[in-house]
């Protein structure tokens, strides 16, 4: 085989195997996902590995994973709309479908210029959301791609941040709190206009003439329980690391310098919202 042969079939190879999406491997835009709306506003670029969603007068943006999963550890590097993104959202999220579906969300919340971004969290099991939690971030989320993670098993849901613990869900089943562990989900994400309660409560409205907004994505990894079929590539005798995964000691401090130092919302402490008591899975929260 002659040298010019060779180096075009190590390029192939090389390509090909860049299109592979291996299990907690960073995937690849053009296989993983599917833009669902927005036309040109999405972008996929650098050979798959990088995403764009932006938002005009006329449209916001979005994709989902063309695989749904049901359990795992989901990973996203993401670069927020930079500037003032007054009445912008950049929503990140799992759910499944239909009126009782599961969720877990990652919402930010844009602000104006040199006011921090907040990081809105929710879960919703069989329909029921209302499980809202709400942070600042310790760092400028729009001046470089940040690693914003969701790890859900069958005992709990773990948000993560750069690999710091930000909220534990745990499975309260006990308690009659349902839990997702039978609907699968896939992965959204989007970039829409919700000035109308994002910042202040809409007080703040999108300021057009900044337009477009761009919110920037790479670094994809779904080590995950693919679901096709009515059937689960996980199999009892393959559970993942991530299965059984809880906080370790490390982790638990992690989350309550989290807490104590940049959460500014929990439902579970919200007394005028529950004068009848907090609801169950309150109990089990950190």
């Amino acid at each position: 085989m002659s040298h010019m042969r060779v180096a075009v079939f190590l390029y192939m190879t090389i390509f090909l195997l860049s299109l592979i999406s291996f299990p907690g491997a960073a995937g690849n835009f053009i296989s993983d996902v599917d833009i669902k709306w927005g036309n040109e506003r999405a972008k996929i670029s650098n050979a798959g590995q990088l995403l764009q969603l932006s938002l005009d007068r006329d449209s916001g943006s979005g994709f989902q994973s063309k695989q749904e999963y049901l359990f795992g550890k989901i990973d996203m590097q993401i670069k927020l709309v930079p500037g003032n993104s007054a009445g912008t959202v950049t929503a990140y999220y799992l759910s499944s479908m239909g009126p009782t579906h599961d969720e877990i969300d990652f919402e930010f919340l844009g602000n104006v210029t040199g006011e921090p971004y907040i990081l809105h969290t929710n879960v919703y099991t069989q329909g029921k959301g209302n499980r809202e939690q709400q942070f600042y971030l310790w760092f400028d989320p729009r001046t470089d791609f940040h690693t914003y993670s969701v790890l859900w098993n069958p005992q709990q849901i773990l948000f993560y941040v750069d690999g710091t613990p930000i909220r534990v869900f745990r499975n309260a089943e006990g308690a009659r709190v349902p839990y997702p562990k039978s609907q699968p989900m896939r992965l959204y994400s989007s970039l829409w206009n919700a000035d109308e309660w994002a910042t202040r409560g809409g007080l703040v409205k999108i300021d057009w003439s900044r337009a477009p907004f761009v919110a920037s994505y790479r670094g994809f990894a779904a080590d995950a329980c693919v679901w096709s079929g009515g059937r689960s590539t996980c199999s009892a005798a393959s559970k993942r690391s991530w299965w059984a995964q809880s906080l370790d000691s490390t982790g638990a401090q992690r989350l309550k310098w989290v807490r104590k130092n940049y959460m500014i919302y929990d439902y579970c402490h919200d007394v005028k919202r529950f004068p009848q008591g907090f609801p169950p899975e309150c109990s089990l929260s950190d």
